[in-house]
């Protein structure tokens, strides 16, 4: 299928504004306030979780950057793990990545920017505790959904540009707030105030809670692999791939840490961690202390942007899925989801299908996750089926790394030991670490939930694998 190759159009500026965009966006923003409530205000615990998630980006970052210097074809995540352990499991990961990753966390940061957007004109997106979700804000997530959708698979150059400008804008708030409010935290005293609340007696340490906040903050990092998305599109990728991974991932973690550090600036740890479940006010309250309450509010839009921007990247990945499948000869029909474009050269099938799935993910956690409306309260209430979707899966795909590492100090004989064994035994490590993490924080009953559906699904995929192979 050489007729369906699409074109070389990115460079490196994009690759590196893609890592750094698809990354940065509603994570630190919403994921932020979670972790310092799951620590119990214990700012240099949130912060270590923060550069300990961020050493794991790091290390899978080298790993897939070792790959990605000697092969180069489709799609990054899937030709990464075709070349670790074959066609088949890179098809059954392709599968999961086509049919719950992607959808799942574009359904989500649709959603988080809409609640962005509205706290501009004071709109209350939803009471988690109620279940009680405002439907306004239900609608401009879609609307979001879909125009992200459909700017990539009607003009993916223009949804490359819109990249680029994103990310400039997003890390405008990040930089400001993270210097100067760490700088006015430590003059005025608050900062120390909320260091010294560890000793006092309404610190409580919350079982489970560092565990938990490293699994949700692994959300505000995870951008980093849909960049390798576009591995077929990136000019000289062998070279420019690896140095965007790594660039990227080392940059946003030194900027998360000190935006995170910088809430101190606040001195209230009651304030910090009431804006538990979410966090999303969290941003607005530090802003309006440190600038001024007209930035309290203005800083929303940036925000606003920001989730956007990662919006528009991970979408940028879900768009291609299907389509890198099918150009293996792979899954549903592949000779019609492999179909390029001629007016656009974009895989515009591939792009309806990735927006119907995530349609379906953006109602599931709408109304099953969240608690939706009254009559899909018991399903939110059990932990069987009502896990937290985007952290869950998250995790799932580190646990799909864990066989491609193994594979690759199997099979990479042409590498140095250093690439071949040191750094993907500490990325195995990374991995585990993250799984166990995640079974300790969400407990064995969404793990097992999640898993169970995760399987379920791959049969599916199966059933088409096994398709293809009579025709």
């Amino acid at each position: 299928m050489e007729k369906n190759r699409m074109e070389k159009r990115y460079g490196l500026s994009t690759a590196i504004a893609m890592v750094i965009g698809t990354i940065i966006g509603a994570g630190v923003f919403i994921k932020g306030g979670k972790i310092l409530s799951l620590t119990g205000g214990n700012m240099l615990q949130a912060t270590a979780v923060i550069l300990i998630v961020g050493l794991i980006c790091i290390i899978c970052s080298l790993v897939f950057a070792t790959l990605g210097s000697q092969y180069e074809n489709v799609n990054g995540v899937i030709d990464f793990a075709e070349v670790a352990l074959g066609p088949k499991y890179a098809y059954f990961v392709g599968w999961f990545m086509t049919t719950i990753f992607a959808p799942t966390i574009a359904s989500m940061l649709a959603f988080f920017s809409a609640m962005m957007f509205g706290i501009l004109f004071d709109i209350e997106a939803v009471d988690f505790a109620t279940g009680n979700i405002n439907y306004m804000t239900i609608g401009i997530g879609a609307f979001f959904l879909m125009f992200a959708y459909g700017v990539n698979a009607l003009s993916p150059k223009i949804a490359g540009k819109l990249q680029v400008g994103s990310t400039v804008i997003k890390l405008v708030p990040l930089v400001l707030m993270g210097i100067i409010g760490t700088i006015a935290g430590l003059v005025n005293g608050s900062t120390q105030t909320v260091l010294n609340f560890v000793k006092t007696s309404e610190y409580i340490a919350r079982e489970g809670g560092f565990f938990n906040a490293i699994v949700g903050f692994a959300f505000a990092y995870e951008g980093w692999i849909f960049a390798t998305s576009i591995n077929s599109e990136l000019k000289d990728a062998k070279k420019n791939l690896p140095l965007a991974l790594i660039i990227g991932s080392v940059t946003v973690t030194l900027i998360y840490a000190l935006y995170i550090f910088s809430m101190s600036a606040l001195g209230d740890v009651s304030v910090i961690i009431g804006t538990w479940p979410f966090g999303e006010k969290l941003a607005g309250l530090a802003f309006a202390k440190v600038f001024g309450p007209p930035f309290g509010v203005l800083i929303y839009v940036f925000i606003t942007v920001s989730c956007l921007g990662t919006l528009n990247g991970v979408v940028m990945s879900s768009c291609r899925s299907l389509y890198s499948l099918s150009v293996r000869n792979l899954g549903p029909n592949p000779e019609f989801f492999a179909d390029i474009d001629k007016q656009n050269d974009f895989a515009i099938k591939s792009s309806i299908i990735g927006m119907i799935l995530a349609g379906f993910w953006y109602g599931w956690t709408t109304t099953i996750w969240m608690g939706g409306p009254d009559m899909m309260s018991t399903l939110h209430s059990s932990n069987w089926i009502g896990w937290e979707p985007d952290e869950v899966c998250i995790i799932c795909l580190y646990m799909m790394y864990i066989p491609m590492m193994i594979g690759l100090m199997v099979k990479a004989k042409n590498l140095s030991f250093m690439q071949r064994y040191v750094i993907p035994f500490f990325g195995l490590l990374s991995c585990l670490f993250f799984c166990y993490s995640c079974w300790v924080g969400k407990g064995y009953q969404q793990c097992i939930g999640f898993l169970i559906f995760f399987a379920l699904v791959e049969l599916i995929g199966f059933a088409f694998l096994k398709k293809n192979a009579r025709k």
